[in-house]
């Protein structure tokens, strides 16, 4: 099977969800599946489409969209089973802060003005 996602790959949901993900949610079907659903919402929520544009973007930017993409890809990859994790509140905790860290990487990429600079828009 081959890579289904543009902004990021199956290697950076896997690292990012870490050791205790299951190893159903961490199967390639299943990563394609999460990244593609985060790639969407990724553009929703920033009303741009960032897959049509990537093509054009400098590396500084796709860093921003292959960050924000992964960490939404992690969270549903730990969130399918957490019972491989130490603890239920580790893998709360992992879930939070890349939560956290998504929405500011969504925030950066809603910005006109960040959008300028990088040569968006």
């Amino acid at each position: 099977m081959a890579e289904a996602g543009t902004l990021c790959v199956n290697a950076d949901v896997l690292r990012k969800a870490g050791l205790g993900a299951n190893s159903t949610a961490t199967a390639e079907a299943y990563t394609n599946v999460f990244i593609v659903d985060a790639e969407g919402y990724v553009n929703a929520a920033t009303r741009y489409n960032w897959n049509d544009a990537y093509a054009g973007l400098n590396a500084d930017f796709k860093s921003i969209l292959r960050e924000a993409v992964s960490n939404l890809a992690a969270i549903y990859c730990i969130s399918y089973d957490m019972t491989g994790y130490a603890s239920r509140e580790d893998a709360e905790t992992k879930i939070d802060v890349l939560h956290t860290r998504a929405l500011e990487c969504i925030d950066v990429l809603k910005d006109k003005l960040v959008q300028t600079f990088m040569g968006c828009t």
